[in-house]
């Protein structure tokens, strides 16, 4: 795995990419933070998408699940770094997104299961 640097004037581009690319996509959002260690904010939802600014200051906001009931939107408030995890292939795993406050937000895509299991989970 490696990880790349998404620059800052990058991240309007970057993110409204992304989220074409892995839309309905499952996901698994995660937050480190220093004050409250490791903790999973959602699960297996699907994304909607991430939203930043076009000039890459302000929040940036990632929106989960179809349904109102199971939506959910994480905010960035002041996000200062963004990076992306690529497979030894090239294929995008996760974004972490650091904040000022020292918080980490990793979204993590969930691997589709092989095409085999996916005939068994089909009715």
């Amino acid at each position: 795995m490696r990880n790349r640097l998404v620059p800052r004037t990058e991240w309007f581009r970057f993110f409204r990419d992304f989220s074409r690319r892995h839309g309905n996509s499952l996901v698994t959002v995660r937050l480190f933070s220093p004050t409250f260690g490791s903790q999973v904010e959602s699960s297996g939802l699907p994304l909607e998408g991430i939203v930043s600014e076009r000039a890459g200051h302000g929040p940036i906001s990632i929106h989960l699940g179809k349904a109102p009931e199971k939506h959910v939107e994480h905010e960035i408030a002041v996000p200062t770094q963004v990076w992306v995890e690529l497979s030894e292939d090239g294929v995008e795993q996760a974004v972490e997104i650091e904040s000022q406050d020292g918080t980490r937000t990793v979204l993590q895509i969930v691997p589709a299961p092989p095409a085999a299991e996916q005939a068994l989970l089909t009715p």
